[in-house]
């Protein structure tokens, strides 16, 4: 079959719109809603699909050239990192929030655990010039990767130019992060028909549905807004989260709600990465909770779970573990393409 030219293809992207979008790496799934990405604007291809790939793996983002995205957010764990509580950078520096999860990027209006950027293709802009991550500049960035051996070429086959803009750049390590999307756990199968819980998942779902889905809500497991959940602060970080940002006494210990999609893989919890284990996170809401004036409205009154209950809650989430999406190669390290690469 001859091979359909990639202007075409854009330009058939840019008239259908976001309906368009490449099937092979990205389709809304059944009884989803709409992303909030607006794919006009940046027309998903596979080469600049792939492209992304190669950026988000490569560690030339970083000033000395030794951190990577993946660095923080490794695909065996649900695009986070779980060796330590708080990120790390270059030069062995030490972050102040836990790498949050990367899924199902596209249904998202805000990112950071504060909200600190409100769109996708910026997003990359916050740990690239971030001191204690990767310590750069996009025109940096540009420069080295003008200079590789591999990246003029691809920045040609993605948008139809050798020069390299860091736009260009942006925008496609925001294609790969749009692809990055979770939705076959068994918690789906069941959704679909094609499985059903057992008795003890069940029994989980109910007692989800009942204490947890005002911030958790399904399908994607989160509303993406900003809540107190309780949180004593942290003394050493003194983080008091989205009042960072929009320095609103009420936004006051405010983070991201995140996804529970994966929890299984996406420990240690929090925004500080306080909590190892599930087990911690359910004792945190039945006995731990701080009493403040910004504090959700959900948990002004105690949840109380017996013992009994705490593991089928833990079993029913357990169900949203997706390890399609945990080994996917389309997610992987592009190792052909890096293998006969020269030194950048």
């Amino acid at each position: 079959m001859k091979r359909i030219p990639a202007l075409l293809v854009l330009l058939f992207l840019v008239i259908c719109g976001f309906k368009a979008v490449n099937e092979k790496n990205f389709s809304v799934p059944d009884m989803w809603p709409e992303p909030k990405y607006d794919f006009s604007k940046n027309p998903l291809t596979l080469e600049k699909m792939e492209l992304g790939r190669a950026l988000f793996y490569d560690p030339i983002l970083s000033r000395d050239s030794t951190i990577s995205c993946n660095s923080c957010h490794s695909q065996y764990t649900v695009f986070a990192h779980v060796d330590h509580t708080l990120s790390h950078g270059i030069d062995n520096k030490i972050g102040t929030r836990n790498a949050p999860a990367l899924m199902n990027l596209a249904w998202q209006n805000n990112f950071m655990w504060d909200g600190a950027i409100n769109h996708l293709d910026m997003q990359p802009l916050a740990p690239i010039s971030n001191k204690d991550e990767m310590d750069s500049r996009i025109d940096s960035v540009v420069l080295k990767l003008q200079r590789s051996k591999i990246y003029p070429a691809l920045f040609l086959k993605a948008f139809g130019d050798r020069i390299i803009t860091g736009e260009h750049t942006l925008k496609a390590i925001s294609q790969f992060m749009l692809t990055i999307v979770s939705s076959n756990s068994r918690y789906d199968s069941v959704m679909r028909k094609q499985k059903v819980f057992t008795e003890q998942e069940e029994n989980g779902y109910r007692l989800f549905k009942k204490e947890c889905s005002s911030c958790h809500a399904e399908p994607l497991f989160t509303n993406y807004q900003f809540e107190n959940n309780g949180l004593p602060v942290d003394t050493m970080l003194n983080d008091f989260g989205r009042m960072k940002i929009t320095h609103h006494a009420k936004d006051s210990l405010k983070f991201k709600v995140p996804s529970l999609r994966n929890i299984e893989f996406s420990y240690p919890y929090m925004h500080d990465g306080r909590f190892k284990h599930l087990s911690d996170v359910l004792k945190h809401y039945t006995e731990g909770i701080e009493r403040s004036k910004t504090l959700s409205p959900q948990l002004q009154t105690p949840v109380i779970f017996s013992s009994n209950e705490k593991v089928d809650l833990t079993a029913f989430l357990l169900t949203l573990t997706d390890k399609e999406f945990l080994f996917n190669p389309d997610y992987a390290y592009p190792r052909k393409l890096f293998l006969n690469s020269a030194p950048r």
